[in-house]
């Protein structure tokens, strides 16, 4: 294992030490792991419970004109 320094605003320190005390850890070991699960998770593309439930073009609904999106509204 190597030494690293982080530098961490106050607000982020503070959550930090409070996790390690609630867990029963060292702030290191909070650490390694938070960073190892954050890797883990860029690895693996992110599947969402809505994924593949409806069809289309797959687009944005920012590619859609204004003139378009407002068709009909408030009549």
């Amino acid at each position: 294992m190597k030494k690293t320094s982080v530098y961490l605003e106050e607000a982020h320190l503070e959550r930090l030490k409070r996790c390690a005390e609630r867990e029963g850890r060292s702030q290191a070991e909070v650490l390694r792991q938070a960073i190892l699960r954050y890797t883990q998770e860029a690895d693996h593309p992110r599947r969402f419970a809505l994924d593949g439930i409806a069809e289309g073009s797959g687009g944005s609904v920012a590619d859609i004109s204004q003139e378009e999106l407002l068709a009909g509204f408030g009549q």
